[in-house]
């Protein structure tokens, strides 16, 4: 604090004077922090190359991986048709971006072409993950007229899921349910937005909407936390039941579904400009930003709800899957304080991400890159393990990082 004597400098020259040391010591501070997360991004995408160039030659060459097994000290691989099979050639092609290494590429070009069959396949929702992760960044990055081909066959085949009178896209064909869809399904819909884009008409996009619209109406609690399962009368679009498959309880927050939302509706403000998405986003960030339970270093546990907080278990990939969309949302927000808070979350989660107890140690894990991901804990399926969506969207947060923050 400045004590002005009898003599001293003029109240208003000092009242500048001491604007402007504030201001210098702002832009200090903006520098050190780019330095900070210019060096944290920059490590992180070294250790993920390293680390993914050792799961190339773990890795059986017509397999893809799904997580480690500690005990046998394994990988554990899934064929094409699984829903995560298009997580490691995507992470792949983020990698090539980054570094044009070709040794990438060509990994990249080789496990993404085992993908190829699914294109036709019209019993999962997940051909979004499976496919727009893979060849989307795959045509994005090298303009392949045959990978756009692949994405436009893949988004007729999930366009025949959806049903009108529902106005969403089935998400399962299994289990007891009626006409399940879930909160996971709003992911799959920037495959159907890109698709109108890539055939120059908006039926693809227009499935897209509706899906996000009927979703927006009926997922969602009072408070923008989301159910995981809503299933429908296929006949009359009623809807029967609101439950959960991977949460804690039915009217729980799981936290994986969470991040599926906030980023679906991130997505879809983008591919429509519609300010329903986003003001649906924004809400959804703040019950997430706000809430009780979130820890400290901005890693979700589980489930916001689960009963045995603060000793349950965290998911990165929840973490990963958040920060990414913040950082979009941030992009997208007019106010620039409510932007800043998206932002600075978002490098709080990459920061803890970044630290040892969740990114694993240099030739560990097979060449995971992130520990504590819990995929299904009620039916005890990939608890406190890597997970290949965890790393995709770590990996696609820092990209999208050094590219809008780190010009």
């Amino acid at each position: 604090m400045f004590l002005l004597r009898k003599n001293s400098l003029p109240a208003a020259r000092c009242a500048a004077l001491l604007l402007g040391l504030l201001l210098s010591g702002s832009v200090f501070a903006q520098r050190s922090n780019r330095a900070a997360m210019q060096k944290l991004v920059d490590d992180d995408l070294h250790f993920a190359v390293d680390q993914y160039k050792l799961m190339m030659r773990e890795l059986p060459p017509d397999k893809l991986p799904r997580t480690y097994d500690s005990v046998k000290q394994k990988l554990e691989t899934v064929g094409s048709r699984a829903w995560v099979s298009g997580f490691y050639p995507g992470t792949l092609w983020y990698l090539y971006e980054y570094t044009k290494d070709a040794a990438l590429k060509t990994e990249a070009e080789k496990r993404t072409a085992l993908l190829a069959p699914e294109q036709y396949y019209k019993g999962t929702h997940d051909l979004g993950f499976m496919l727009y992760c893979s060849y989307g960044n795959g045509y994005r990055l090298t303009g392949d007229k045959a990978y756009k081909q692949v994405l436009l066959n893949a988004a007729q085949s999930l366009s025949t899921r959806f049903n009108p009178v529902v106005g969403c896209i089935k998400s399962w064909d299994h289990g007891s349910w009626t006409f399940p869809v879930i909160i996971d399904n709003m992911m799959n819909l920037e495959l159907l937005c890109e698709a109108s884009v890539m055939k120059g008409d908006d039926a693809y996009r227009k499935i897209a909407e509706t899906h996000a619209n009927t979703t927006l109406r009926n997922h969602f609690r009072p408070d923008f936390s989301t159910f995981h399962v809503v299933d429908y009368d296929p006949k009359t679009g009623k809807v029967l039941q609101k439950k959960t498959a991977q949460g804690y309880a039915d009217g729980s927050a799981w936290a994986r579904g969470q991040s599926w939302g906030l980023y679906g509706y991130t997505m879809m403000y983008r591919e429509t400009k519609d300010k329903r998405y986003l003001s649906q986003a924004e809400h959804i960030a703040a019950f997430l930003l706000n809430h009780p339970r979130l820890p400290e270093d901005g890693i979700p546990y589980w489930d916001y709800d689960a009963p045995d907080i603060p000793h349950a278990y965290r998911d990165v990939s929840a973490g990963a899957i958040m920060a990414s969309a913040l950082l979009e949302l941030s992009t997208f927000e007019k106010k620039k304080k409510t932007a800043a808070t998206y932002r600075q979350a978002a490098e709080k989660i990459l920061t803890s991400l970044s630290s040892d107890r969740y990114r694993c140690t240099p030739g560990t894990y097979g060449g995971f890159l992130l520990k504590h991901s819990v995929g299904g804990l009620p039916g005890n399926v990939e608890v406190d393990v890597p997970l290949s969506y965890a790393d995709y969207y770590f990996i696609e947060a820092l990209m999208r990082y050094k590219k809008w923050f780190l010009k």
